[in-house]
This record gives C-alpha cells, sequence and structure tokens, in this order.
C-alpha cells in the first residue's frame, strides 16, 4: 500500500516536472521571438521609408513579449515550488517505505528465529523421551 502511495507521488512529480519542461520551453520560445522582433524592429530603421505604424506596432509587440516574458517566469517560478514540496512528498513516501521494509524483515528474521527455536525445542523433546524411554 505504501509502495502504491510513493509511486503515486512519483508520478505526481514527473507530471509537474513534464510542464515545468514545457513552461521553460514556451519562455525559450517568447525569448526567441523577442529576438527576431528587436531584429525586424532594426531591421526597418535601416530602410529607405521608415513606416512609424510598423515601428510602433514592433514596438508595442516587444512590450507585449516582455510581459509575456516577466509572466511566465512567474509561473516557472511557482512550478519549482510546487516541485519542490512533491519532492518532498517523494522522499517521505519513501522513507515510510524503507520503515516498512525494515519492519518486515525484523519480523520475518524473528519468525524464523522463533520457528528455529521450537523446532530445536521439538527435536530436544523427542531426545528426551527416548532416552527417557530406554
Amino acid at each position: 500500500m505504501r509502495e502504491n502511495e510513493l509511486e503515486q507521488k512519483r508520478i505526481e512529480a514527473a507530471k509537474i516536472l513534464a510542464v515545468l519542461k514545457s513552461q521553460e520551453a514556451k519562455l525559450n520560445e517568447i525569448v526567441q521571438s523577442q529576438v527576431r522582433n528587436k531584429a525586424e524592429l532594426e531591421g526597418l530603421y535601416e530602410t529607405d521609408t521608415l513606416n512609424i505604424q510598423q515601428v510602433e506596432c514592433y514596438r508595442d509587440y516587444g512590450l507585449k513579449l516582455i510581459t509575456d516574458a516577466k509572466n511566465q517566469e512567474r509561473v516557472i517560478a511557482n512550478t519549482k515550488i510546487i516541485l519542490e514540496k512533491k519532492q518532498i512528498e517523494v522522499r517521505v513516501a519513501h522513507q515510510k517505505v524503507e520503515v516498512l521494509k525494515k519492519l518486515k524483515e525484523k519480523q520475518e528474521q524473528q519468525y524464523y528465529k522463533d520457528f528455529l527455536d521450537a523446532e530445536v525445542k521439538e527435536i530436544d523433546d523427542l531426545t528426551t523421551s527416548r532416552f527417557c524411554a530406554e
């Protein structure tokens, strides 16, 4: 039962990690868009005819990308916090499983010890009863 709980926690942590990776990829896309936008804006400045409306559109888009990047960084930071909490839960669940395994091993060893002790006692009783009968 504890092992199932541990596996569930691991699956949840893996899902959160996958979400984090996709969020980081999205941030990378935003950064790449910023680079392309900046290059295109600089290209507009180098043309013979300067179109103010196009310049404003690229500038506004650049500002939007900056806002998007900041928001995405916040989302990533929150996801990292959630992932850290989930990793702690995985560690705790793993510790519980290990404790139960050790307890099971101790109980198993005690069972075999008791079994051997009972077997030795039986053999002693049989030997004693045969010795006394002779």
